[in-house]
C-alpha cells in the first residue's frame, strides 16, 4: 500500500468474511454487480476487530434516544472532554464550565494585579500587602483549576517522554504562576530595591486564552456531530404498538422494547428495525442506506428505522435494541476521524517538542548570560522566554482547521474518517471510478428479451425471474418488474445460489437453470449470438444469457442510466489536473459506451472484484497516488488499497469500513467538494502552522537579549500580548474556513 492505514484498525481480510449469507446475485453481462447484491442482513460479517455490530437487523434507533435532535451520545464522548494531545488522548475536563468558573477567578486579578509589567493596575487600594494576598490565592486558584487540564497532559506527556503541546503549556503558565509567587515574596516581604515583576496578569490571560481555545476547538470538532445529529430527524417521535388485543396505541420510539409489534402506514417513517409479519409495501431506504431505488417488501423481510413506507400498511416485529445501529455508527465515525491523527498535527507535536527543548535551552543560557547583572533580572529574562514559548497558538493550529473542515463536510454531505485523507488529496493524480453506482444510477430496465429458436419470450422471462426472486440486486428488479408488467406470475426457483464473478443458479420443475454472462459462456466454448448481443452491448446494456446444461435459452439486455453528476465529475477531475479512470465488469463495447457519454479517456472493462484491488496497485506502482470511488461491498479491497478511498452510499456497511470518505448523498460530483475542501484545508493548515509557531522564531532570540548591545530587549508583557494575538489569528483563520469560501 501507498500509505499507511494502519492506524485505522481495520481488517479488511475480505477471506475472514462468511459470504454464505451474504445473497451476493449474479454478475449480469460480465458486470461485477455482486458488490450491490448484499441484503441488509449483514449480520454474518465478522466485524468483531472493530467493535461495531453491523448487522443492520438488529438496529433498534428506538434505544439510541434520537428525539429529532436530542440525541443520547453520553457513551460517545462528544461532550467534549476527550483530546488528542502529543500522541496521548488527554481528559479535558468539562472546558465550558472551567472557562467560565476561570473567567470569574481571574476577574479579581485582571483588576488588581500589574498590567503587562507596568506597575499600574486597574484598581488601587494603596493596601499592596492584602492585595497581594488576595492575587496570589486567586493565581493558586487559576493554576490549579483552570490549567489541571494542561497540567495533567504535560503529566502523560512527560511519562510517555514525548513533551509536546500540553508540557509547553505547562512550561508557560507554571512559570508564570511560580514567578508570581516570587515576585510577591521580593516586593513585600524582602523588600526587594529593584520592583520585581509580577505574572499575575499574564497567568489569569494565558489560562483563559488556552481554555477558550481549546473550547473552540472541542465546539468545532463535536460540530461535525451535529450534521449527523440531524438524521436522527429521520425517525418519528412515536410510533403505533400494537397490543396484545391486536389494537394500536401511539408510544414514545423509545419505549419500544425487541419482540413487540408496530405499525407503520403509507407515508410514515419507520420507528425502528424488524421484520415485516404482515402486509406488503415498497419501503425508500436512500435516506438511510444510499439505495435510491424503492425496495419491495413483503411479510419475513427486514426493515430499517429511518426508512420511509411509500404504500400499504405494515405490521412489523422489533427485532433488535441498543446502540449499533447504523447513525449511532455513523457519529461513531465522526468521533473518530477528530480524533485520529495526521501527519500534520505529528509535524505540529514535532515542532512544540523542538521549541520546549529550545526555550528550555534558551532560557537557562539567558538565565545565567543576565546572572552577573543580577539574580533578578537573569530571572526575568529566563521567565520571559518561557512565556513567549507558551504554543497555545501552535497546538491549536491544526486541530481548529481540521475540526472545522471535518464539520463543514459533514454538514454538506462528506465524511471524512481518516484525516490523513485530507493532506494525501494534495498529490492525487488518478482517480479510479466503480461504474455501477457511481457514475451510472444502477436503475436497469429490460431493454430487449431475445428468445432462442426453441423457447419463447413468456418462458424465457418467466424464468429468468423465477432466478432473480430472491434477490435485491437492481439488474434482479428490473426483470422481476418486466415480468410483473407482462402479468406473469413468479415462481421463486429451488436452491438459488449465487456464483462469484459469473451469475446465479437454481432449480424450475426440477430442472436445473443458470443465468451467466457472455465471458463464461466464451471460457467454456458455449456458443450463442455474438453478433446480437454486441449489438445490444455496444448500446451500453448488460447483456446475460439463460443457459439450461450447455444450452443457451435465450439472453436478456438490460440498461442503465448515467448520474447527473457525472459528467459534471469528469470534466472537473480534468480541469484539476487528474485523471479520471472508469473500472467496469461490463464487457469492452458497454463500457465504450459509457466513456464516450462521459469524456472518458481511460477505461477498464470485464473486471471481476479483485481485479479492481490489482489495477490500484498497478497505477500505484507507477508512483501515482489513486483515490478509489466504489459503492463499498465488493470494491472494499481496492477501498482500502487506494491512497484514499470513496465510498458512494453512506448506508453501505463496508464502505464505512473500508473507505476513508464517505458521500452520504452518493453524489460523485461531491468528489470535487471534498478535493476542494482538503485544499483549502490544507492551505489553512500552513498558514497556522507559521502564525502558530513562527513567532517564535524571532521572539525566543528577542527575549533572551540577543539584541540588547543595540538596546532592543523584548519586554515580557510585550511578549505574553504577541502570543495572546498569535492565538487570536490562528483561532480567526481557522474560523475563516467556510463552506461557502469551497463553493466558491
Amino acid at each position: 500500500m501507498a500509505n499507511n492505514k494502519d492506524d485505522m484498525n481495520m481488517d479488511h481480510d475480505m477471506d475472514n468474511m462468511d459470504h454464505s449469507k451474504m445473497n451476493m446475485d449474479h454478475d449480469m453481462g460480465n458486470m461485477d454487480h455482486s458488490k450491490m447484491n448484499m441484503d441488509h442482513d449483514m449480520g454474518n460479517m465478522d466485524h468483531s476487530k472493530m467493535n461495531m455490530d453491523h448487522d443492520m437487523t438488529s438496529m433498534d434507533h428506538s434505544k439510541m434516544q434520537m428525539d429529532h435532535g436530542d440525541m443520547d451520545m453520553s457513551g460517545m464522548d462528544m461532550g467534549g472532554d476527550m483530546m488528542m494531545h502529543g500522541g496521548q488522548m488527554m481528559h479535558m475536563g468539562n472546558l465550558k464550565q472551567k472557562f467560565w468558573v476561570s473567567v470569574v477567578l481571574a476577574i479579581p486579578v485582571l483588576l488588581l494585579a500589574p498590567i503587562m509589567g507596568l506597575d499600574v493596575a486597574v484598581l488601587n487600594f494603596h493596601a499592596p500587602l492584602i492585595e497581594g494576598i488576595a492575587i496570589l490565592l486567586f493565581d493558586t486558584a487559576l493554576y490549579f483549576y483552570g490549567g489541571s487540564p494542561f497540567l495533567k497532559g504535560a503529566w502523560a506527556e512527560v511519562k510517555s517522554k514525548a513533551p509536546a503541546m500540553m508540557t509547553l503549556i505547562t512550561l508557560g503558565i507554571s512559570v508564570s504562576y511560580f514567578y508570581s509567587i516570587y515576585a510577591f515574596i521580593a516586593n513585600n516581604l524582602m523588600h526587594t530595591a529593584t520592583h520585581v515583576m509580577d505574572f499575575s496578569f499574564e497567568l489569569a490571560t494565558l489560562i483563559l486564552i488556552m481554555l477558550l481555545g481549546h473550547w473552540l476547538e472541542m465546539n468545532a470538532v463535536m460540530g461535525a456531530g451535529d450534521a449527523v445529529e440531524k438524521m436522527a430527524a429521520l425517525l418519528p417521535k412515536t410510533a403505533h404498538l400494537v397490543t396484545e388485543n391486536g389494537e394500536t396505541k401511539d408510544v414514545q420510539v423509545s419505549d419500544l422494547q425487541v419482540g413487540q409489534s408496530f405499525q407503520v402506514r403509507s407515508g410514515e417513517s419507520i420507528p425502528a428495525d424488524g421484520t415485516i409479519t404482515n402486509g406488503q409495501s415498497t419501503v425508500n431506504e436512500a435516506l438511510v442506506t444510499g439505495e435510491s431505488a424503492a425496495v419491495n417488501k413483503n411479510v419475513g423481510d427486514k426493515v430499517i428505522g429511518g426508512a420511509t413506507n411509500n404504500n400499504g400498511t405494515l405490521t412489523v416485529e422489533i427485532t433488535g435494541t441498543g446502540e449499533s445501529g447504523y447513525l449511532s455508527q455513523v457519529m461513531k465515525m465522526v468521533q473518530e476521524a477528530q480524533q485520529s491523527k495526521s501527519k500534520a498535527e505529528d509535524r505540529a507535536d514535532l515542532v512544540a517538542k523542538y521549541l520546549f527543548y529550545a526555550a528550555l535551552s534558551v532560557g537557562i543560557i539567558a538565565f545565567f548570560a543576565w546572572l552577573p547583572q543580577g539574580l533578578s533580572t537573569g530571572l526575568t529574562r529566563m521567565v520571559t522566554v518561557f512565556v513567549i514559548a507558551c504554543p497555545h497558538a501552535l497546538g491549536v493550529a491544526i486541530p481548529l482547521v481540521v475540526a472545522r473542515s471535518t464539520s463543514i463536510g459533514a454538514q454538506n454531505g462528506l465524511l471524512v474518517r481518516n484525516r490523513q485523507a485530507i493532506e494525501a488529496s494534495q498529490h492525487v493524480s488518478h482517480v479510479l471510478l466503480d461504474k455501477t453506482g457511481t457514475l451510472t444510477e444502477g436503475k436497469f430496465t429490460v431493454n430487449a428479451l431475445v428468445p432462442a429458436a426453441d423457447t419463447d419470450e413468456q418462458s424465457l422471462l418467466s424464468k429468468l425471474a423465477a432466478l432473480e426472486s430472491n434477490s435485491t440486486h437492481p439488474l434482479a428488479q428490473a426483470i422481476i418488474a418486466a415480468a410483473e408488467e407482462k402479468g406473469i406470475k413468479v415462481q421463486a426457483a429451488n436452491n438459488s445460489q449465487n456464483i462469484p464473478g459469473v451469475g446465479i443458479s437454481g432449480e424450475i420443475d426440477g430442472q436445473n437453470y443458470t443465468i451467466v454472462n457472455g465471458n463464461y459462456l466464451t471460457k467454456n466454448g458455449i456458443s450463442f449470438d455474438n453478433a446480437t448481443a454486441d449489438q445490444w452491448a455496444a448500446k451500453g446494456n448488460s447483456v446475460s444469457f439463460l443457459l439450461q446444461g450447455q444450452q443457451v435459452l435465450g439472453m436478456v439486455a438490460e440498461g442503465d442510466t448515467i448520474k447527473s453528476g457525472a459528467k459534471e465529475l469528469i470534466v472537473g477531475l480534468k480541469q484539476r489536473g487528474i485523471t479520471p479512470v472508469m473500472l467496469t465488469g461490463d464487457n469492452q463495447k458497454a463500457a465504450e459506451h459509457v466513456a464516450g457519454l462521459l469524456g472518458l479517456d481511460e477505461f477498464h472493462a470485464g473486471l471481476l472484484p479483485n481485479d479492481k484491488q490489482k489495477i490500484v496497485s498497478e497505477y500505484q506502482a507507477k508512483g501515482n497516488h489513486v483515490i478509489m470511488v466504489g459503492d463499498g461491498v465488493n470494491d472494499a479491497p481496492s477501498l482500502a488499497e487506494a491512497n484514499i478511498g470513496v465510498a458512494i452510499g453512506a448506508g453501505t456497511d463496508v464502505a464505512i469500513d473500508s473507505a476513508d470518505v464517505i458521500l452520504v448523498k452518493s453524489e460523485p460530483s461531491d468528489i470535487l467538494h471534498f478535493l476542494d475542501l482538503a485544499k483549502i484545508t490544507n492551505r489553512k493548515m500552513v498558514q497556522n502552522l507559521w502564525w502558530g509557531a513562527g513567532y517564535n522564531i524571532i521572539a525566543i532570540p528577542l527575549a533572551a537579549g540577543i539584541l540588547a548591545f543595540a538596546g532592543i530587549i523584548l519586554d515580557p508583557a510585550v511578549g505574553a500580548a504577541v502570543m495572546a494575538m498569535s492565538t487570536i489569528i490562528v483561532a480567526l483563520n481557522a474560523m475563516g474556513l467556510t463552506a461557502e469560501k469551497i463553493r466558491n
